[in-house]
């Protein structure tokens, strides 16, 4: 009790200080870099290694399990990379488990937090690229809202979009064309679509997704992007198949 009147008391008279005429001068700025490498690993204090070790042993049994492997190092970039075309395609795939046929899968660029290296994927790996606590869900749009879409998408330069999408964009983020597995974009028709529960809020700079009808957006922790991209990893893992995605023209500038 005496340590938190102490802390109280402290944070008053802070608070008081705080509200006082000053007579501080900021007089200069100085900075200086540390890098942290392996050049730190070449003298290890034993002590600190031994201390850690119990830890590192937790850490290495979670983020250690190797889910998959990629066929080359992947990275997220506007227009289109073969990342976020990987993450869009997923969250098509993955749409049978929930009784669903999204025709379009939406990602963003925001939330894709790092690069994919050629080889084996660990959880780590992918919890390193999708490190938020975004789910699965599920919208209907009309034409017109995907139109709206697009040109928000374009406004962008660009956002992870799914196989089929063929949009054309300018330098300065205008919608020149767009189809849909080929097909022109319907305003009076109705589009299923799969993305996340974070952009169907009106975030990253595309309302139009705020828009959606028939929202199903399940709650439960397993429906999280990562542990879908993780199921996607294990698919194919037992399959034998490499994970592969590639730049195929879904989103061109012109």
């Amino acid at each position: 009790m005496k340590i938190m009147r102490f802390f109280y008391a402290s944070m008053a008279s802070l608070m008081l200080c705080s509200c006082a005429t000053k007579h501080f001068q900021l007089s200069g700025v100085e900075r200086t870099r540390v890098i942290v490498d392996e050049r730190f690993d070449q003298n290890p204090d034993e002590a600190a290694v031994k201390f850690l070790e119990p830890f590192k042993r937790i850490n290495d049994s979670i983020m250690g399990p190797i889910v998959g492997e990629v066929a080359h190092n992947m990275h997220a970039t506007t227009p289109e990379s073969d990342l976020s075309n990987l993450l869009a395609d997923i969250l098509v795939w993955a749409a049978k488990d929930y009784g669903e046929k999204p025709v379009l899968g939406i990602y963003n660029m925001g939330g894709i937090r790092a690069d994919l290296t050629k080889g084996k994927v660990s959880y780590g790996d992918v919890l390193d690229v999708a490190p938020f606590e975004n789910r699965i869900c599920f919208i209907t749009l009309t034409g017109e809202r995907v139109l709206e879409l697009f040109h928000q998408i374009a406004k962008r330069n660009g956002e992870g979009v799914s196989h089929g999408v063929e949009l054309v964009i300018t330098k300065d983020g205008k919608l020149v064309s767009s189809k849909l597995h080929g097909q022109e974009i319907d305003p009076k028709a109705e589009y299923r679509v799969a993305t996340i529960n974070y952009l169907i809020e009106g975030n990253d700079g595309m309302p139009a997704l705020k828009e959606g009808t028939n929202v199903v957006a399940p709650n439960d922790k397993s429906n999280n992007t990562r542990f879908l991209i993780i199921n996607y990893f294990k698919d194919h893992q037992a399959r034998g198949v490499v994970v592969d995605s590639k730049v195929e023209g879904r989103i061109k500038v012109q």
